[in-house]
């Protein structure tokens, strides 16, 4: 095809015949639209030039939008890193209700994975839901980028540095000094809270959770003249009553409750099998609701009364709140169980 440059391919087409005109313009021919009709049947050519074009222009701007990133080595690399090998650390989670002991699996020091310890006497190598997506927080860009001092009703941030000095002429000034923290299970935490606490003796340590376990420990007080948390031996027991307590969920030690309250949920053979019975007693749908044997619907204001009336029922004492007749008559067979 002639061009203005100069550049021909063939002799026709440098004379500009006319055979040779008419069969470079058949060569990509484009069926009119019938107006009368309104139907266009598009050729296979025309199909392939658009997918073609389209395909091209995707793949260019898609292109176009990725950042280079270069792939520097370490200047002088760590001993235990070997790029695209895994590492593994031991740890521990601790949120709320949730405890266990984690190996957080890195890559190039970035954690990227949790995993049970199975060497763990406690949760036996089991992990919650919480625990596993707590890798993602590590990467949230919402997080604080660096230290905040409230000043009214502000919070302004600071360099970490700044907060260092602040801080150590505080501490150098004396006065009450508190350390806010929640509760802590870590034996190396709370032996650095000792040691600081004695070292400035006007220091005191309080201890705040959202969700507080202090009317359990009043309660165990109470009746048992200790102010401690129980621990259930859920994979001993053969018959489970739970009023309202989500100890699958959230309760106390969900993941070590889990464990154990497995054992007791398998069939390992046919000679000899025997499982735990389950009741539930709540007023909505929990973790523990739903793995239940047997679930009972009471109404939040009606849990006092089925406590009285299983009590009741076992030691054949009579009296207390009335009860509805199916929360009753359920109660009557768990007493049975028991």
């Amino acid at each position: 095809m002639h061009h203005d440059n100069g550049i021909w391919v063939s002799t026709e087409d440098l004379n500009r015949e006319d055979s040779f005109l008419q069969s470079a313009e058949q060569e990509f021919a484009v069926e009119n639209l019938d107006q009368t009709t309104g139907n266009w049947q598009t050729g296979r050519r025309d199909f392939l030039k658009l997918m073609g074009f389209g395909l091209g222009a995707a793949t260019l701007a898609a292109s176009c939008e990725i950042p280079v990133k270069k792939a520097i080595p370490y200047v002088t690399k760590p001993d235990e890193i070997v790029p695209g090998v895994a590492n593994y650390f031991a740890s521990s989670f601790v949120q709320g209700g949730d405890y266990c002991a984690v190996l957080v699996k890195t890559r190039e020091g970035r954690p990227i994975k949790i995993e049970g310890n199975s060497l763990s006497s406690v949760t036996g190598g089991g992990t919650s839901a919480r625990a596993q997506a707590s890798v993602l927080s590590l990467y949230d860009n919402r997080r604080l980028q660096h230290a905040g001092k409230v000043n009214g009703g502000n919070v302004d941030m600071m360099e970490w540095a700044g907060l260092d000095r602040e801080v150590k002429a505080k501490l150098a000034a004396g006065g009450n000094i508190r350390v806010i923290t929640n509760s802590i299970l870590s034996p190396t935490a709370k032996k650095a809270l000792a040691e600081f606490t004695a070292k400035y003796p006007t220091a005191s340590v309080v201890t705040y959770d959202p969700v507080s376990s202090s009317a359990l420990l009043a309660a165990n007080e109470q009746c048992f003249g200790a102010a401690v948390v129980p621990n259930y031996k859920f994979g001993d027991a053969k018959v489970i009553v739970s009023f309202g307590a989500d100890f699958l969920g959230t309760w106390i030690s969900p993941v070590e409750y889990a464990h154990a309250y497995a054992k007791n949920r398998k069939v390992a053979g046919k000679k000899g099998a025997k499982m735990s019975r389950h009741y539930q007693v709540e007023s909505h749908m929990s973790m523990t609701g739903s793995n239940a044997d047997n679930r009972v619907m009471i109404k939040p204001s009606e849990m006092g009364a089925a406590i009285v009336a299983l009590y009741n029922a076992i030691s054949g004492n009579s009296g207390g709140p009335a009860l509805n007749d199916k929360a009753a008559a359920a109660i009557k067979k768990i007493a049975a169980e028991l």
